[in-house]
């Protein structure tokens, strides 16, 4: 990609300023607040757009500090560049109330979208923290944002494994530990379903077992009482068999003598009245006769009345009591409801039975249990393998990364530093012909120097399109020497940098040396 024109409708303290670049080394000189960072941030915002703040953050975010002086309403302006063969321009209005972009090709007029990403497909997939981190560095921002190791790692497993960083195994990564993380959820729901289950299993045994106890209970009774009751009837039986062969009947047994009329005493009444008549002349026999005769009647029906007022006997209560109790229950109802308990029992025991089997499975591990189980375990294997393999990946993108920020910093620093080594956190150590120089052990200028070597093999790995390089006052700590080599570096190796200053430095090195460059004066 190669920035053509800038044309500031309304940007900060810009209006309708047009700035021309051209291939090769673009210095823009202005004196202090002259409006370079401006024209910095308007290429980031025209490429990536800017987002305003909310709340407190809004009052001193790059929206609010960028906003036009005059006509504040009107925040617009347009960016043209190369991409491949084509021009293309962008023109973006930054108000809030208005909002826009829209990114047209100059050859065919041809309208596309930058919300569907057409313009992220023309700068190679490059995001604005991938612009900050590697192509666009100013004084303030040398070093690399901690974000870039995540990226760098990401790609290492891309590239080396697939040889396409565009494909995303760590994303692979994060969804097979997604997937696992379900898995372990299924499995979890299962095992609970199963233990709701056992605990109302559980509960119903425990009815069922209650029920079949209760039943057991009430056979056994109306067994007892159903024995008892036909061993009364068959001694009721016996009883009438008696009374028919000797006529006397249960109650005459078990009433006490006292309750009778002896028929002694009828034979004595009678010989009595008999004698009084033989004894007696008339008339005075007969009266006497009358006399006793009612005397033994008040007699009888005294001993009568008396037999009617005694108390009733134990066997009499029981046997009364037998008898209503028999009236009130037959014995083939009886019959019917041992029948009927003990088929009630049966069904209830056959239910506990099936109750006890049912609980006994659930401790076996069913089969949907061992499948997810065994899916579980295929996800863990691959998601380690995927790390393993990305752990090796890592290492060759250490490598590729060191070599090339090796190459850069050896050549501007004159074969002074051999080697740049990194670690996986980016951490930088310098090697020279005698010793290991650990990058807080070197001058100001030299950690620049490292972080913009750094920079430039980062983005040569990670950016598929070559991004004009934004150096903002970056050589600030430099010497005459090494700047001069880094320019050439830039010369040979970038096909547009864009070098922003308010000094003549970078004017005098590169005139002395020779080296073309395009000046804009602010």
């Amino acid at each position: 990609m190669q920035i053509n024109e800038l044309l500031l409708k309304n940007f900060g303290k810009f209006h309708d300023r047009q700035i021309d670049l051209d291939e090769g080394i673009n210095l823009i000189h202005g004196e202090n607040e002259s409006g370079k960072s401006t024209i910095h941030t308007f290429i980031r915002g025209m490429l990536f757009g800017i987002e305003r703040g909310r709340g407190r953050a809004a009052q001193n975010d790059t929206f609010s500090i960028y906003e036009p002086w005059e006509n504040p309403n009107y925040y617009s302006g347009i960016l043209k560049f190369k991409s491949g063969e084509k021009h293309f321009r962008i023109e973006r209005n930054f108000d809030k109330y208005s909002k826009k972009a829209e990114l047209i090709c100059e050859e065919d007029g041809e309208v596309l979208s930058v919300e569907d990403g057409d313009l992220q497909m023309l700068l190679g997939e490059m995001d604005a923290e991938r612009y900050d981190n590697t192509v666009s560095m100013s004084q303030r921002n040398a070093q690399m944002g901690e974000s870039i190791v995540a990226e760098l790692k990401n790609y290492a497993t891309n590239y080396y494994t697939s040889g396409n960083g565009e494909i995303d195994l760590a994303g692979a990564l994060e969804q097979l530990r997604g997937r696992k993380k379900i898995l372990e959820n299924e499995i979890r729901m299962e095992m609970a379903q199963k233990q709701q289950k056992r605990e109302k299993l559980e509960q119903e045994v425990s009815f069922v077992w209650r029920d079949v106890h209760h039943l057991e209970e009430e056979l056994e009774r109306v067994e007892e009482e159903l024995a008892y009751r036909l061993e009364k009837e068959e001694e009721k039986k016996k009883e009438r068999q008696r009374e028919e062969e000797h006529g006397k009947g249960v109650m005459d047994e078990i009433r006490p003598e006292k309750w009778r009329i002896h028929p002694m005493e009828l034979l004595v009444f009678a010989l009595v009245i008999v004698i009084a008549v033989i004894l007696f002349s008339k008339p005075w026999n007969y009266l006497i006769a009358i006399v006793l005769f009612l005397a033994f009647g008040l007699y009888i029906w005294n001993r009568m009345k008396v037999g009617k007022k005694q108390v009733k006997t134990e066997p009499e209560i029981i046997l009364e009591e037998i008898t209503q109790e028999e009236e009130k229950v037959p014995i083939e109802k009886l019959r019917w409801e041992k029948s009927h308990i003990t088929a009630e029992l049966k069904e209830k025991r056959i239910q506990y039975d099936n109750l006890g089997e049912q609980l006994a499975e659930l401790d076996e591990v069913n089969e949907r249990s061992r499948e997810y189980e065994m899916k579980r375990q295929a996800v863990q294997m691959a998601a380690d393998h995927l790390e393993q393999l990305s752990e090796e990946m890592r290492g060759y993108l250490k490598r590729d990364l060191n070599e090339k920020a090796s190459s850069f910093i050896c050549e501007i620093t004159g074969g002074k530093y051999k080697k740049l080594v990194t670690d996986e956190k980016l951490h930088v150590s310098l090697m020279t012909d005698e010793k290991r120089v650990e990058i807080e052990q070197v001058s100001r200028g030299t950690v620049e120097q490292v972080y913009l070597a750094l920079r430039m093999a980062v983005g040569e790995l990670l950016c598929e399109e070559e991004m004009p390089v934004i150096l903002d006052d970056a050589f600030a700590y430099y010497d005459e020497e090494r700047m001069l080599q880094t320019l050439r570096w830039l010369k040979e190796h970038k096909k547009q940098v864009i070098i922003f200053t308010c000094q003549t430095r970078e004017e005098q090195v590169m005139k002395e040396a020779g080296l073309v460059y395009h000046k804009i004066e602010l």
